[in-house]
């Protein structure tokens, strides 16, 4: 029977060399998901080679935010990872994407992805549950309401086919999708940061920051960080009901 110290995982990070929320995004993906670091790999989609054989080797993909890159940039490197993804996905290999990776599939599959300035969201926002939420063995944990971490500026605007959506927020109706009949799941938040995760990420980015919102607005949303317990319960249960099967 596998166990959870026998899962591997591969994430899919589209960051700067020197970056230093590299290691600092695959920490908190292991915490997560109640994982060794060991068994989180890092893959750079800048210099790495995709492969379908080198990722249905892991038991999951995992894709976290993008710092300085979006889907709607055009770079082919990015536009290369949509495209693994999509593949992916149509053998029903196990995906768990946030933020930027969130964008990549509502995209590859079909659906649509804007800019939309004054619509972001960057700090700890309240989102409400769809009330289907129940039915989802991934989502289910999440009540009626609950906090979250964002950090994002481009949003999905339509859904693709075949995908469910079971969170929005006031400002970005599609935060929490499960694509139909796969075990692929994807947020527009962060389930794999705490709020101080949040807020330290969100200091790393101040000067990108400062010039989106003005430093004051900036400031506001930096010391406006809570807690997002539910939220943060999404990974681990992902690998309880996806991974092992774990009834409950």
């Amino acid at each position: 029977m596998t166990e959870r110290k026998d899962l591997r995982f591969l994430l899919m990070q589209a960051r700067r060399p020197d970056d230093r929320v590299r290691g600092e995004e695959q920490v908190a993906f292991a915490s997560r998901l109640k994982v060794d670091i060991e068994q989180v790999e890092g893959f750079d989609i800048f210099t790495d080679e995709f492969d379908v054989g080198r990722s249905t080797s892991y038991d999951a993909i995992l894709v976290g935010g993008a710092g300085e890159y979006g889907v709607l940039d055009g770079h082919p490197r990015v536009d290369a990872m949509v495209d693994h993804l999509v593949g992916l996905t149509e053998i029903g290999h196990p995906i768990f994407a946030s933020c930027f990776g969130f964008q990549a599939l509502v995209k590859g599959l079909g659906g649509a992805v804007i800019t939309d300035e004054d619509r972001a969201e960057v700090g700890t926002y309240v989102l409400s549950a769809d009330g289907d939420v129940q039915r989802d063995p991934v989502f289910s944990v999440l009540p009626e309401q609950f906090n979250a971490q964002l950090g994002h500026k481009d949003r999905a605007s339509i859904l693709p086919s075949g995908v469910r959506n079971f969170a929005s927020s006031e400002l970005c109706p599609f935060q929490a999708i499960h694509v139909e009949g796969t075990p692929v799941y994807a947020t527009q938040f962060h389930p794999e940061l705490t709020w101080s995760d949040n807020r330290t990420r969100f200091e790393r980015y101040m000067p990108q920051y400062g010039r989106l919102f003005g430093a004051e607005e900036a400031q506001r949303k930096l010391d406006s960080h809570k807690p997002s317990p539910e939220a943060n319960q999404l990974l681990s249960r992902f690998v309880d009901k996806v991974l092992l099967g774990r009834p409950g």
